[in-house]
């Protein structure tokens, strides 16, 4: 069975919409609109035990909606979806006992204690045996290197120690499938490494199967074997970044830097004409660096974006 199946998922939002002014104000008291935004529509979706996927868009293209369906913290308006074998918005312990939510922009972390303090209450909130629980905690301050930060007051942490605290928090009662919204957000580069790495590892070593969404391409691209693009609720692509960039992207950038005149070219040339160009370029001067390289995601994004 897969892990996440989605069929036909969509949710809508029905909203007020105010008139202008007082006299509008005093109509609305008695006679009010209303408008319906669809956020997700008719998502059919299936993500197998094990893989890594990141849930691209735009800002409000439906991406954190359709994460927060998959994790029952809201209830679709219109279709089936089935995550671990069971419907998440029923909330059921089953079902949350085997998954986890990290959002890069709200805490799980209680600001004036210590990490060890919040993994306490995990441990009770999950009802885990002790064994169980004292292996866990082990295991994650090694892997995240936390054992000189983890009875800290979280407040006297860094914001990459804090990440790093969130992720062991969330995943002390051993999950299957984790759920990632912008974990890196706000990290220095030797923090967003960091994370990367461990990411990698639960995902390829313990089998937990991760769906991220996240601005960060470099995200992105060092840690999704597969992409899913949505724009206005839809699904407008399921694949590889690879297929990605050919499909958005299938020029390739050629970059020569010349001894002399004329300095450093760039060209974009159709792939199948790359071994010409390349050929004709070597008669043109001394070349001293050359680089032949597809667009990279942050290219292709805003490609998608601006269409």
């Amino acid at each position: 069975m897969p892990v996440i199946h989605a069929s036909g998922l969509t949710k809508t939002y029905r909203f007020h919409r105010s008139r202008v002014g007082l006299g509008g104000a005093i109509t609305d008291l008695f006679r009010r609109r209303y408008d319906t935004r669809v956020a997700v529509a008719d998502l059919d979706l299936r993500i197998d035990e094990g893989e890594f996927v990141g849930l691209l868009g735009r800002n409000g293209a439906g991406k954190t909606t359709t994460l927060k369906m998959f994790s029952g913290l809201l209830r679709p308006s219109a279709g089936a979806l089935d995550v671990l074998g069971h419907q998440p918005s029923a909330r059921r312990f089953e079902y949350l006992r085997q998954i986890a939510v990290v959002l890069g922009s709200k805490s799980m972390l209680w600001w004036d204690v210590s990490t060890r303090a919040s993994l306490d209450l995990h441990q009770a909130i999950y009802d885990l045996p002790r064994p169980m629980y004292a292996e866990s905690v082990d295991q994650l301050a090694g892997l995240l290197e936390l054992s000189d930060v983890i009875d800290i007051p979280v407040r006297q942490l860094s914001l990459g120690q804090r990440m790093k605290c969130e992720l062991a928090v969330a995943l002390v009662h051993q999950p299957k499938l984790l759920f990632l919204d912008e974990p890196t957000i706000g990290l220095d580069v030797v923090s967003k490494a960091a994370v990367r790495r461990f990411l990698a590892k639960i995902n390829s070593e313990y089998g937990i199967t991760v769906v991220l969404t996240s601005h960060d391409m470099d995200d992105v691209s060092e840690l999704c074997r597969r992409l899913v693009l949505i724009d206005h609720g839809s699904l407008q692509f399921d694949g590889t970044p690879d297929e990605l960039v050919r499909q958005t992207r299938p020029r390739k950038r050629i970059t020569l830097t010349y001894a002399g005149p004329p300095g450093q070219v760039e060209l974009e040339v159709d792939r199948e004409d790359t071994q010409r160009v390349l050929a004709e370029a070597a008669g043109r001067g001394e070349l001293l660096d050359l680089e032949v390289r597809d667009a990279d995601l942050d290219d292709v994004m805003q490609a998608v974006m601006g269409a």
